[in-house]
């Protein structure tokens, strides 16, 4: 078979000829601008590279008017620790003492949907490739995962997949996964959402950046073979919407090989410490088209690319496919010439295959592709790179009102059944089904994961300094509010970080939702980015990147608006790590809640489980109070036994996990945290931590709260009987417990996803 390229010449030569924009997700107009760019019809290798970049997924085209506001909002106090921010593949953030971490989180949702394993697999390999361009070790994942209804016949096709796929990669990479979040919600049937995050640590002065300067330096591909897999995959997929059978667009998925991957690693950094890297860019969504746009947009001159120097796997490619191919496990290098041969003698030693596909030119914003000896690109890669800029319209949708009037709930009288029936919920259950598929250990830096506020992990093992990580959002809160849900699940995340005893430094997010072509989706996007800018200005740490994943949707109904927010927090002394939970001792502790409780039920999970619906307005945040907390926790690990922040399920949950695997009980009295037993007790409002202390620190313990301005209630004392005594009711800490572990088991003990590799 012969390959017919679509040259530049033939272009010229041939300007009525039609074109397949529409089927590449390219609107009329758009193509029409691609055309008056180049002063032609675009070739299919232009097509693709115009298509590919154009797309949602990877030129923001619909997002980027809001996400200026997060620029807007930032001080220079607040950037001041920020190495790398908005706009590089991962953010940075310098720690002290010569140590940096950058940390992201991305979205590979549409691609989990139609092959769970590899979706969700090549979604970790992704993230991890964008940490190690910034010129870092990986050390560690987490994962924010969302699926339908857990008792739905998908659920139990994709879930499972993703799995296997997250700890399937993650596991043969060597990192840890250190946390994470699993939701199970009818909205996100048919369209789950697998968000990955990674962490990287580096010296500060080994920070690179992605660009192509410096005429004559050379452009290598280095890594894995090109295939046919992923053409069309992450760009096209995350641009669209789902209808029925889209579960079937395998040939559009990665396919990922984590052993290749944890080779390129190593090869990566001793290639940043041989200093013989000018930039570097992953090829992940878009592939060549991306990193070499990027890369060339970035840099002060043009660049030239030969496809014929790309190691294929795959026969008789065209330019097109070349081009487009999303297939794993491959970086892009910039190399001055005097270093290359120490370049390739680097990649040769740990068997990392390299090529030399390019050069880069005076010709100031000039890409020039060329296959068989015919030009087959030349276009301006700035266009490229930048894509269009839409102000999509946006307005309050006109169901909010009555979305927000409802939010009563019943509160039943019988607590010990209530707290049952919670525990053992999908949205409160054990996780261990998921988790214990993890290598939590690897590395031996993890100091805190499973059941945890944080991961928490020592990246300095001379000086024992260290980082807490937490990732959180609620579709439900964001759904009947979007600008608070967005700075409740900043709060949450900045808390779960603060009660470890780290102080919160940076931000990362992941914003998922429907079509922005809807415009109440593009209001809720609006108010979300706003909600959550304005909330980190206000507790004075910065937004270092993040993502956006936009067409969450199947058919016409959007997901629950869905902002992933991480928070990255640093520890002087890991060992000093306050504790999620109590340890089994004959030792009793006083419970002592701090923050201020109200009748706060909408979007909970008692409305959930209770049948009320969703509905009513989410607990109303004051991040003041959240600063406040931080204070109070920050360097003062000595006085306290264990911390567990509230979240979803309020003070019941709270109790329950702080006791769980202690064989303890308590005596708990509710009269100063609220008139109603029941509201005290599964209530989510917000800025509230339960705190374990020794009888003799527990005087101290509130005057240090009241003296911060926080408000205190003593709840009373842990008992060794296993018994939890509340409002004039006994549960049994182990029954709940048994019903805790029982959910997942039920639902998942025996199923396979028939996409997974298993």
């Amino acid at each position: 078979m012969t390959v017919h390229n679509d040259t530049v010449d033939n272009a010229f030569d041939t300007p009525e000829l039609e074109q397949p924009y529409v089927e590449l997700g390219l609107k009329d107009d758009e193509y029409e601008k691609i055309k008056a760019i180049l002063g032609r019809r675009p070739t299919d290798a232009e097509l693709t590279l115009y298509s590919v970049m154009w797309s949602e997924h990877c030129s923001y085209k619909s997002s980027k008017t809001h996400l200026r506001y997060f620029g807007q909002t930032m001080t220079e106090e607040m950037a001041s620790k920020i190495l790398a921010g908005i706009g590089e593949n991962a953010g940075v953030v310098d720690i002290g003492g010569g140590d940096a971490v950058t940390f992201r989180v991305e979205s590979h949702n549409h691609p989990s949907f139609v092959e769970p394993y590899q979706g969700a697999a090549t979604g970790v390999g992704g993230i991890v490739r964008d940490i190690m361009a910034m010129g870092a070790r990986p050390i560690a994942v987490m994962d924010q995962l969302r699926f339908g209804a857990i008792d739905a016949d998908d659920t139990k096709r994709v879930l499972p997949g993703v799995v296997h796929g997250i700890g399937g990669y993650g596991n043969c990479l060597g990192l840890p996964n250190i946390g994470g979040e699993t939701v199970f919600d009818p909205a996100y049937a048919g369209n789950p959402l697998v968000n990955a995050l990674c962490v990287g640590t580096l010296k500060v002065e080994d920070l690179h950046l992605a660009f192509a300067s410096g005429t004559g330096n050379k452009v290598i591909l280095f890594g894995s073979r090109t295939g046919l897999d992923g053409i069309g995959g992450v760009s096209v997929l995350g641009s669209a919407t789902f209808e029925e059978g889209e579960e079937r667009k395998l040939p559009a998925v990665q396919v990922g090989d984590p052993f290749a991957e944890k080779v390129l690693i190593e090869c990566c950094l001793e290639l940043y410490a041989a200093g013989v890297v000018e930039g570097i860019q992953d090829l992940g969504g878009g592939g060549l088209s991306c990193a070499t746009s990027e890369l060339a947009a970035s840099g002060d001159g043009g660049m030239t690319v030969n496809l014929d120097n790309v190691p294929l796997r795959a026969e008789n490619m065209s330019a097109a496919e070349i081009l487009a191919s999303e297939s794993q496990e491959r970086m892009c290098a910039v190399v001055a010439p005097e270093d290359v041969d120490r370049f390739m003698e680097i990649c040769a030693k740990w068997d990392v295959l390299a090529s030399v596909i390019g050069e880069v030119t005076s010709d100031e914003d000039r890409l020039q592709v060329f296959h068989k000896g015919e030009l087959v690109v030349d276009a301006p890669p700035s266009t490229i790179d930048e894509g269009p800029i839409y102000e999509r319209p946006y307005a309050r949708p006109d169901w909010q009102d009555g979305v927000q009037a409802g939010g009563d709930v019943e509160k039943q009288s019988d607590i010990k059944d209530a707290w049952l029936k919670m525990v053992a919920s999908p949205a409160l259950c054990s996780r261990d089904f998921i988790t214990e598929q993890y290598d939590r250990y690897v590395r031996g830096n993890t100091v805190q994961a499973k059941y945890a506020n944080s991961g928490v992990l020592r990246i300095n093992e001379e000086t024992n300094r260290g980082v807490a990580v937490s990732a959180d959002a609620s579709g439900r809160y964001t759904y009947l509010d979007p600008n608070m849900g967005a700075r409740l699940a900043l709060a949450e995340a900045y808390r779960n970080v603060a009660v470890t005893g780290a102080t919160p430094v940076a931000v990362t997010n992941c914003l998922n939702f429907g079509s922005p072509e809807n415009p109440d989706v593009m209001w809720q996007f609006r108010e979300a980015v706003h909600g959550l800018a304005d909330g980190s200005a206000e507790l004075a740490i910065p937004v270092s990147g993040g993502n956006v994943s936009f067409y969450n949707q199947t058919g016409e109904t959007p997901i629950l608006p869905t902002p992933v927010v991480g928070v990255l927090g640093v520890m002087e002394d890991v060992e000093k790590t306050i504790p999620h939970a109590l340890p089994s001792a004959d030792e009793q502790y006083t419970l002592i809640l701090l923050g201020e409780t109200k009748d706060e039920f909408g979007g909970s999970v008692w409305q959930d489980i209770s049948g009320a619906g969703l509905s009513g307005l989410p607990p109303q945040v004051d991040l003041a109070n959240e600063a406040r907390l931080a204070e109070f926790f920050a360097g003062n690990a000595a006085g306290i036994a264990a911390a567990h922040d509230l979240s979803e399920g309020g003070l019941s949950q709270a109790v329950f996990e702080l006791l769980l695997g202690s064989d303890k009980g308590a005596e708990l009295n509710l009269e100063g945290v609220h008139a109603d037993a029941f509201t005290a007790l599964f209530s989510e409002s917000a800025s509230r931590v339960l705190v374990a202390v020794t009888s003799d620190r527990a005087e101290a313990a509130v005057e240090r709260a009241n003296s911060a301005g926080i408000p205190v209630a003593v709840l009373g004392e842990t008992t060794n009987d296993g018994v939890l005594r509340v409002a004039g009711e006994e549960v049994q800490e182990a029954e709940l417990a048994g019903a805790w572990a029982a959910t997942m088991p039920s639902h998942f003990a025996a199923a396979t996803a028939p996409n997974a590799a298993v």
